[in-house]
């Protein structure tokens, strides 16, 4: 019997990313017994978010189970999990890690995120920095953590994992980098996938989508968005034979991990191209009609990559910290607002698949990782790494409480610091963004570690 038959682990998330990111990194762990306890906060899944979420996860809905915050700890308590994956924003983290830390029997814990974290944020780094560890999802993404965690003096333990999107381009380019690498012989470092018929693919059924995979963080600006939104409708216009897919994370009323300012729905013109669809499906059933991907800057596009889908990463706005692209620099994946319109999707460099994201399936070492830190915690080696106290005192801690679960906290003292704080909130926000008016954190370098070598440069611009 290996060590983690029977294993209890609870993964503890409230916005749709992280539950889908949990559930499939969960479900894809032989022999334990996996739950995901849905914490109410503002950002919390609905319950048709969460079917969208979990589908083909391996996570059953009988194992979900969805609780208020102060019934969470005495839920815990019953349950005894020997491990428990945090997944969800800095503050939900630090927030269910005191929970966690006052368990009778503290089980290990882990947190990551749940998608690309190029470039590596400090703040991501700062709120799991008291996690027993941090799971990455490439060899880029532990360098930048690690050089991240260096220069700012935090020490997080991390161990790669793949990313459950990209698990089955993994396993194929394992059993077959031999042959790419053969191939690469003698030809230009810069030449494409596309181009290269040498290079093995997952075959798909044929498919004619295009599909719009849609983020709340960027681009920011409403013109830039709206820009984006015309572009899709020319596609449409372009080939009315083949559907264009604006594929939405949450419907009207419903949140998920970040606020949109400027949702699509509302720039897209009422008026538009029969053809041009908005779709709430999964993004791994949005993708299974898909002919090409477009995004900014999404997860999506490595979940496209895995399915041999061709992509287009728009730099229309630039390549910058601001835009979370960065991380594309390289990939040969970059590309414009025209070459969407004509439909030029291209598959990425081999080298850039190598150290971003589908790394060989035997270097995703983190489950073996989190076994020896279970063997520690029962023979009670392992030093606990607890969430220490707010600083602020009771006051603090409250407002922190309350600026997490928002209306979901039910305490007198998280209403009193919500009444008094969120005008002070303002005030500071207002005052942080004159101060850097190039974008706050984004802006400032030592927030992050990007400077990585980056040498397969699209030359294909707009």
């Amino acid at each position: 019997m290996s060590r983690s038959e029977g294993l209890r682990v609870v993964a503890i998330a409230d916005a749709d990313s992280f539950v889908k990111w949990s559930a499939s990194l969960l479900g894809g762990v032989p022999g334990i017994r996996p739950h995901l306890l849905l914490v109410a906060t503002p950002l919390t899944a609905s319950v048709e978010q969460q079917r969208t979420a979990l589908a083909g996860t391996g996570l059953a809905t009988e194992n979900v189970t969805r609780i208020a915050f102060a019934r969470a700890a005495a839920w815990l308590e019953g349950q005894r999990p020997d491990v428990v994956l945090l997944a969800g924003r800095g503050p939900f983290v630090r927030l269910m890690g005191r929970v966690v830390d006052a368990l009778t029997h503290r089980p290990v814990v882990v947190a990551g995120l749940p998608g690309m974290a190029i470039p590596a944020q400090r703040g991501a780094l700062d709120y799991r920095r008291h996690a027993d560890l941090l799971v990455v999802h490439s060899h880029r993404e532990e360098r930048a953590f690690t050089e991240l965690g260096s220069r700012i003096g935090v020490r997080v333990p991390t161990a790669l994992a793949t990313l459950p999107f990209a698990r089955s381009r993994s396993r194929m380019l394992q059993a077959d980098r031999a042959r790419v690498l053969a191939a690469d012989a003698g030809r230009p470092a810069g030449t494409l996938v596309a181009e290269r018929p040498d290079v093995p693919r997952p075959v798909r059924a044929p498919a004619t989508d295009i599909v719009f995979a849609a983020q709340a963080l960027v681009p920011v600006g409403r013109d830039e968005r709206a820009e984006i939104a015309a572009t899709l409708v020319r596609t449409a216009e372009a080939d009315p034979n083949r559907r264009v897919v604006v594929k939405l994370r949450s419907r009207p009323g419903e949140s998920e991990t970040h606020l949109e300012r400027d949702p699509y729905l509302e720039l897209l013109p009422v008026r538009r191209p029969q053809n041009l669809v908005v779709s709430y499906d999964s993004m791994a059933q949005a993708l299974s009609t898909a002919a090409g991907l477009v995004t900014v800057s999404s997860t999506a596009a490595v979940e496209a990559v895995a399915l041999g889908v061709p992509v287009i990463a728009l730099d229309s706005f630039g390549v910058s910290k601001s835009l979370l692209n960065t991380v594309f620099v390289g990939s040969g994946l970059l590309g414009g607002r025209s070459e969407v319109v004509a439909g030029r999707f291209r598959h990425a460099h081999p080298d850039w698949l190598r150290d971003n994201y589908f790394h060989p399936a035997a270097e995703s070492t983190w489950w073996r990782h989190v076994e020896q830190l279970v063997a520690l915690r029962r023979a009670g080696a392992l030093p606990v790494r607890r969430v220490p106290a707010a600083r602020g005192g009771a006051m603090h801690e409250a407002w922190h409480r309350a600026s997490v679960l928002g209306s979901e906290d039910r305490t007198l003292g998280g209403a009193a610091v919500l009444t008094l704080g969120v005008p002070a909130t303002r005030i500071l926000g207002a005052v942080r963004r004159r101060r850097t008016a190039g974008g706050g954190t984004w802006a400032d370098a030592a927030t992050d570690f990007t400077l990585e070598p980056n040498p397969f440069h699209d030359s294909i611009r707009r």
